[in-house]
């Protein structure tokens, strides 16, 4: 196709001689594909829309494949300059050539033109030739587009003038609108002023009732002032430009329907702004009792505020004030429960025969959690009970039914205020529940064919967190697999590890040996050793000397877990095992002595040499604890005549490893254990073991830990010296420590399998629980609950040691009291009261010594909280007995929620009476 032009504006020449003006004269025929695609790649928009202008259809249209194979191209191009340059009058020329309406704005809207658009003007500049409909039904279905696409409001706004279509009604349109009229900076006039002067906005206002989660976009352009979308949509509704009726009914319905909290904000701050009369707000009564179920706290307490407003002013009945209550009163927002039972009360005052039906409502509040609520509903009770009469005793029994909710304390008053029998809300006696005792389970064979294995290795390599079980079937499959069928293990491994960065052929040898050598990463090791991705000479040194980093508080325990898997590694290329020796039987860690010396036997029958690692490792887990197996076991090892089975039977006929002593240190912010020797360990112990019998300080906890930011490995520390969870967590307490004490996420993850563990739980597990329960995070917190209960229904929870950490942590400000009582109360709710009454029965002496009965000591924010746990706990096991210090605080003057509680607590305890 070619065409000659007279004069063409450019930004440079195509052909021809140039004039002053910059006008090219064109004297011979140009072929315009050519020179539209030469323009395009040199980003001169000027000369591509000159080009453009004027061009027939078949035309446009001619130009088109050429653009799409530009398009193609600049998408493999680096993001350079060149390709930034050509990007917007490619999409502009793209934009033209299009004859029709939906493949224009498939081209406009395309992702890989977003970051690089052409001006709206330039685009309404190519297009703005064609019909008005074309044009319309272009902006229309822009602004159908996802505001993903990011197509620019003024583009829309303009073919919409161009074209004198409706308005669209788009979430695109519609939020292009708003930010648009928003952006004061860039014009001085104010939001109000531009919604006056745009003829849109009636019908986009109207629009923006209808979009789902608008609030989520447009939350900051809603804010307060007199230079506010609130305050001009509020004058607009007062000047009549907006229809009032219709304003109030849209914010109300869309409140009504959406629960994403920007939403909530934006149409609750539109609708106070309206401030809706007396009228409006009587004819809405319906709508106003269901937003007082809304989950939003900040609605219902509007629709609580005018609800209250009409029933004072007698608008609305006494069914519709008690169907109201009904619903506020079962919330848990304390402040909006608290101004209903004051309304309430106000009601009840003024008209005493409404007693009949607001009582049985205010019963309702009976069942909150908070026994200060309980009790203001119960004082309203007592007050207008009388009210009722006997004409109704229907209402009696209802307000009598909802008294069996009462706490201890609260249901004696009420008994006496209803005159109810005593013996139909005698309490049943408590029943503690706590969760099943967990038993270990009998570790799984090995998989049993290669693609087994490769698929539990696929999901071991990708898990966030390792069952210790599961490492270990995997770990002891790879070694067998790898002795009878090394090639074909390794060919159906390739596809499960391609994606691991050291599998990669680009990659030289020292960048995986200088990984390897630091760390083994778990199975990563095994499996590089065995595909050839990592130097023979890296595994023989980091078996021989171990990790190349300074020695930590957990090194100790990482050093014999590394220690196993360099080994496995390195024998995988110099002298394949059969199988490990040290893989647990059970998952607790433990190994059955008659497994371990029939895998010693078959070794011998081999010919094959035990690992020294692997070896060590069956030693220390094998189980001692049952002499008359120990001692036939010993027998039978001694037969074998090797002297692994010489070391195994002595091992044997030792005595089992006592726990070792710890000594409690206690620092500015925190109590820290030092731990001493653990003896009864075998004789002639490899390097990476040797540490594991020597003492640890407190100061060795502070060294620089490199396990910090590996918490999958804990898992397996356990399994290391099973039987003694208390040399673990010693090593673990200034760790698990920071969640309470700097906030740290994530610590206290492992405190669930320390309470599952075999093996004494002495101090330095309940130190652990202990700060557990003071974390920071929820997550945490519930970590330590759970270990918590495992625990106590293990039969192995010192309530008087945990409480006495408890008392401590929190005078020491480790721990603080709200969170505390948040633990608690969780712990509490799952029906393990008595647990946890014998915890802070044990922690309050220490929590209230220092509270003086003049209240000249402040208490500790959480308190009052920690208190209504330990009388609830209380109550419902009919604790009774004295609590030092607990008569002081409960003698203090004022009813602050401490001194109430404590008062609870105290009543409790000396009617001695069961929930």
């Amino acid at each position: 196709m070619s065409v000659v032009r007279d004069a063409v504006p450019v930004n440079g020449p195509v052909g021809g001689a140039v004039s002053r003006n910059g006008v090219v004269a064109v004297n011979e025929v140009v072929p315009v594909s050519d020179a539209l695609l030469k323009a395009v790649r040199a980003g001169r928009t000027g000369e591509a829309a000159g080009l453009l202008d004027g061009m027939t259809d078949p035309e446009r249209r001619l130009c088109l494949p050429a653009l799409k194979e530009l398009r193609k191209e600049l998408r493999t191009e680096p993001w350079n300059s060149t390709s930034r340059k050509a990007y917007p009058t490619l999409h502009a020329a793209g934009a033209a050539c299009h004859t029709g309406a939906a493949g224009t704005a498939a081209w406009i809207g395309a992702a890989d033109m977003r970051w690089s658009q052409a001006s709206p003007a330039v685009l309404l500049h190519v297009l703005g030739d064609r019909e008005r409909d074309w044009l319309g039904n272009l902006a229309q279905r822009l602004a159908d587009r996802p505001s993903t696409s990011q197509v620019p409001y003024e583009l829309m706004a303009g073919l919409v003038r161009l074209s004198g279509c409706p308005v669209p009604t788009t979430e695109t349109y519609v939020v292009g609108w708003v930010e648009q009229i928003g952006s004061l900076w860039q014009r001085g006039d104010s939001v109000l002023d531009r919604l006056r002067q745009d003829p849109y906005t009636a019908r986009l206002v109207a629009a923006l009732f209808e979009i789902p989660d608008i609030g989520s976009n447009l939350d900051w352009l809603f804010g307060d002032g007199p230079e506010s979308w609130i305050d001009a949509l509020a004058r607009l509704t007062e000047e009549g430009l907006l229809d009032r009726r219709a304003m109030v009914d849209a914010c109300v319905a869309r409140l009504l329907r959406g629960v994403v909290a920007s939403d909530c904000r934006v149409f609750l701050r539109l609708l106070t702004a309206l401030a809706p009369t007396g009228d409006e707000e009587r004819e809405r009564v319906a709508d106003w009792l269901a937003l007082a179920s809304h989950p939003a706290s900040t609605v219902a307490s509007h629709a609580r505020s005018v609800l209250g407003s009409l029933a004072l002013a007698g608008e609305i009945t006494h069914r519709q004030l008690a169907e109201m209550s009904a619903v506020v009163l079962f919330r848990t927002e304390k402040k909006l429960v608290r101004a209903q039972l004051v309304l309430l009360g106000k009601v009840l005052r003024r008209d005493p025969s409404s007693a009949a039906e607001l009582l049985p409502a205010v019963a309702h509040a009976f069942g909150h959690e908070d026994t200060d609520v309980q009790e203001r509903a119960l004082k309203l009770v007592e007050r207008h009970i009388g009210g009722i009469g006997t004409a109704d005793p229907r209402a009696r029994d209802e307000v009598a039914a909802g008294a069996a909710q009462l706490s201890a304390g609260l249901r004696v008053r009420a008994i006496a205020a209803l005159e109810l029998d005593v013996d139909e809300l005698a309490p049943q006696p408590h029943l503690e529940l706590l969760p099943p005792a967990p038993e270990p389970s009998r570790l799984a064979p090995a998989p049993d064919t290669v693609i087994e294995l490769v698929q539990e290795v696929g999901a071991l390599m990708v898990a966030a967190d390792t069952d210790m079980a599961v490492f270990e079937r995997a770990l002891d499959g790879l070694v067998r697999h790898t002795y009878l069928r090394q090639e074909e293990l390794a060919e159906a491994l390739k596809p499960a590890l391609a994606r691991t960065w050291w599998m990669a052929t680009d990659r030289l040898y020292h960048s995986s040996d200088e990984y390897f050598r630091r760390d083994p990463y778990g199975l990563e090791v095994v499996l590089a050793a065995l595909l050839g991705r990592v130097r023979t000479s890296t595994l023989l040194k980091a078996h021989q000397h171990g990790p190349v980093s300074d020695p930590c508080v957990h090194s100790a325990l990482s050093a014999v877990f590394n220690a196993r898997l360099w080994e496995a590694a390195y024998r995988v290329r110099t002298d394949p095992m059969p199988f490990l020796l040290a893989t647990p039987t059970w998952s607790s860690g433990f190994l059955e002595p008659d497994e371990l010396v029939a895998r010693l036997a078959e070794y011998h029958r081999l010919g094959a040499r035990p690992g020294e690692a692997d070896f060590t490792q069956a030693l220390l887990r094998v189980r001692l604890d049952d002499r008359a197996v120990s001692e036939a076991a010993a027998g039978r090892a001694a037969a074998l005549g090797t002297v692994e089975g010489e070391r195994l039977a002595r091992r044997l006929l030792s005595e089992s490893p006592a726990a070792p002593t710890s000594t409690r240190h206690t620092s500015a912010d925190r109590v820290l254990l030092e731990l001493g020797e653990l003896g009864g360990l075998p004789a002639e112990l490899p390097l990476a073991f040797r540490r594991l019998g020597l003492p640890v300080g407190v100061f060795e906890t502070r060294k620089y830990c490199p396990h910090y930011w590996n918490q999958v490995e804990r898992q397996h520390w356990l399994a290391v010296v099973p039987g003694q969870r208390e040399v673990v967590a010693a090593r673990l307490v200034r760790e698990v420590s920071t969640v309470a004490v700097e906030d740290v996420r994530g610590a206290a993850a492992v405190l669930p399998l320390l309470a599952e563990a075999e093996g004494e739980a002495g101090e330095a597990v309940h130190l652990c629980v202990a700060y557990g329960l003071g974390a920071r995070h929820p997550e945490d917190r519930l970590s330590a609950v759970d270990a918590l209960l495992v625990l106590a229904a293990r039969g192995q929870l010192d309530a008087e040691r945990l409480g006495g950490d408890l008392g401590q942590l929190v005078r020491k400000g480790a721990v603080k009291p709200l969170r505390l009582a948040e633990s608690v109360r969780t712990a509490a709710t799952t029906g393990a009261y008595a647990t946890v009454w014998s915890i802070l029965g044990a922690a309050l002496p220490a929590l209230l010594a220092g509270l003086a009965a003049d209240g000249a000591v402040p208490a500790a924010r959480g308190m009052g909280e920690l208190l209504a746990v330990a009388a609830e706990c209380a109550e419902r096991t009919g604790a009774h007995g004295d609590v030092e210090h607990l008569a002081q605080v409960a003698e203090r003057s004022g009813s602050s929620r401490l001194v109430a509680q404590a008062r609870r607590l105290r009543a409790t305890l000396e009617q001695g009476v069961a929930a």
